[in-house]
């Protein structure tokens, strides 16, 4: 039997309209899934309260559908940054290296692709009440097809919300925390993140450096010049210590003249190199005290698994002891 030319369309329509169909269920299938997997983060987010924590979760659950090696966040208004990299070793450090020189350049446009070797970068750039903030992407060998980048797309209105919460709740407590002469936070928020940070480095097996400062002559400045001029000199100093630091380092006034940093991510080598830096840095401020010149004493302590906190300070404090012994403004290790 022939094949009529009638039935020969009505086959092919029947057959163009199957493949419509199937090609609208396979697209609202997709759609169903990304719903869900947004709807999962949602979730997974109303449990972060900081934005560190925020920062991991949303990165932990991008994981799982597109793999990454780090997630960073700057809010360049606040000077808020954070970045959760899952990443060891030397690799760790040269794509955190990475990250960071993106997030310190100018605003971008809200999406911008880019290439470093073999690192791939995606950054977006969202508007918040405060100004601007940066989420940036970074993943080794291979790009992001656009798919995963619809994902990312859609999951940025469950992550700004968290974000702007975090950032507020920090505004609110910002005064209570912060030393109201040079601007740095104060012993409080030591007490507050120091166990957290512990806690992440011990649980990623990261290298955590603990440097104590103090400042050397300083009793001098105020005996001799008055405590106006020695509160001058604590801003001053505070500003050539922060101009070395990382965002991502925790630069506490304990009070006086005696500071605590925090330096994740940094072995004893890497922190005696900055803490070098932090002396030259004062040194440089040129402040003469009678015959002798300000300078900085630090010791560092780098975190073991078998001390508690109190012994981590305290093993710091007696390095320090021992950089005011052998002659100040030097650094001192264990």
């Amino acid at each position: 039997m022939s094949t009529t030319g009638h039935d020969l369309s009505t086959d092919l329509s029947s057959r163009g309209s199957k493949e419509q169909l199937l090609a609208q269920l396979s697209h609202y299938r997709r759609q169903s899934e990304r719903l869900q997997k947004v709807n999962e983060l949602y979730q997974r987010m109303a449990g972060a309260l900081d934005l560190p924590a925020m920062i991991e979760t949303y990165s932990i659950w991008l994981s799982e559908y597109v793999p990454h090696e780090l997630i960073g966040y700057h809010n360049q208004t606040r000077q808020r940054m954070h970045l959760f990299c899952s990443s060891h070793g030397p690799e760790r450090r040269y794509i955190i290296d990475v990250a960071e020189k993106i997030l310190h350049q100018p605003t971008s446009p809200a999406f911008k692709t880019g290439q470093m070797d073999d690192v791939y970068s995606y950054q977006w750039t969202f508007e918040s009440k405060d100004g601007c903030d940066i989420l940036l992407l970074l993943r080794q060998d291979t790009a992001i097809p656009g798919d995963d980048i619809e994902l990312i797309n859609e999951s940025l209105s469950i992550l700004a919300e968290p974000l702007q919460r975090a950032l507020d709740y920090e505004k609110i407590f910002e005064q209570a925390r912060k030393d109201t002469l040079t601007g740095l936070p104060n012993r409080l928020v030591f007490e507050e993140r120091i166990d957290g940070i512990i806690e992440q480095a011990c649980r990623h097996d990261h290298p955590l450096t603990l440097a104590a400062l103090d400042l050397d002559h300083f009793k001098e400045v105020n005996d001799n010049m008055g405590h106006m001029m020695g509160d001058k000199v604590l801003q001053q100093v505070t500003a050539a210590l922060k101009a070395q630091i990382r965002l991502t380092d925790l630069l506490v006034r304990m009070g006086g003249d005696e500071f605590l940093l925090i330096l994740p991510d940094t072995d004893m080598a890497a922190a005696r190199n900055l803490g070098e830096r932090l002396c030259r840095a004062v040194e440089g401020l040129g402040i003469n005290v009678g015959t002798s010149k300000l300078g900085v004493s630090i010791g560092l302590s780098q975190w073991q698994p078998d001390m508690n906190r109190a012994e981590w300070m305290e093993r710091a404090d007696d390095i320090l002891y021992q950089a005011k012994k052998n002659g100040r403004s030097q650094v001192a290790v264990h």
